[in-house]
């Protein structure tokens, strides 16, 4: 490591676009950035992986953070620290909201703060929400595609599966919550504090399970289906297509 990288990360202090995608798992960090023009990998540590390169004209970070929310905030905070000023998360989630099928994506609104990181940094009355240019950029990006899409408050839980306490799931289930996953809000919170413009589309790997967490703890879940991976590839195209147009016409860079 040198000087000019950021120290969890490694990903240079200097000279990063503006715009990035984050993703989970570095393998997909590669697949975004294999449809950017001119791509190139610039740090590779641990579970992040950080390429640059254009889409559509638009200088652009694809990078990943691994799962959960303390690890993801590590890069969210570098990224910031390097001077990123768009963040879009294109992630998975278990559909919890009836009519939402695998392999449609849901455009988040804002978070319930269940990430295990963000209630060591502020009140829990604090807010998780999505900047509205963000969620109007992935709605038009989704709709312009004709990809399958729905609104609405995510679920962000730092445990994948259950342990001993019971869960809040049948409640937020009543109260129209859209899906579950491990790191959004951890994101939305970084944003709204540091004066960021964050959004996330998840691609449901999951549809409609009674319990989702305890389907997945039992094996019954499974996100290498052929439809969550078009689905991923749909919600790819909708990210990168969504942080142009915040690049070009939301005017996120004045935020």
């Amino acid at each position: 490591m040198t000087t000019d990288q950021l120290p969890i990360s490694r990903i240079p202090r200097t000279g990063l676009p503006a715009h990035a995608v984050v993703v989970g798992d570095p393998a997909r960090s590669a697949e975004v950035a294999a449809l950017l023009t001119d791509a190139r990998e610039v740090s590779h540590h641990r579970e992040y992986r950080t390429f640059t390169g254009t889409w559509r004209g638009t200088p652009v970070v694809v990078s990943s953070h691994g799962v959960g929310g303390p690890g993801a905030m590590c890069l969210f905070q570098e990224l910031a620290e390097a001077g990123v000023g768009t963040i879009l998360r294109l992630g998975t989630a278990g559909a919890i909201r009836a009519g939402i099928g695998d392999g449609d994506l849901v455009i988040a609104e804002a978070a319930v703060r269940d990430d295990g990181v963000t209630q060591q940094l502020l009140p829990p009355e604090y807010p998780a929400f999505a900047a509205p240019e963000a969620v109007l950029a992935l709605q038009r990006a989704a709709r312009a595609v004709g990809a399958p899409h729905h609104r609405g408050v995510v679920w962000t839980r730092a445990a994948f599966q259950p342990g001993f306490l019971p869960l809040p799931g049948e409640a937020y289930a009543a109260a129209g919550i859209a899906a579950i996953e491990m790191e959004l809000s951890a994101l939305l919170v970084l944003a709204s504090t540091r004066g960021l413009v964050a959004g996330g589309a998840l691609v449901v790997d999951g549809a409609n399970a009674d319990d989702l967490v305890d389907v997945e703890a039992t094996g019954g879940y499974d996100p290498h289906r052929a439809v969550v991976a078009e689905g991923v590839a749909r919600g790819s195209r909708v990210t990168l297509d969504a942080l142009h147009l915040l690049a070009t016409e939301y005017g996120s860079d004045e935020k």
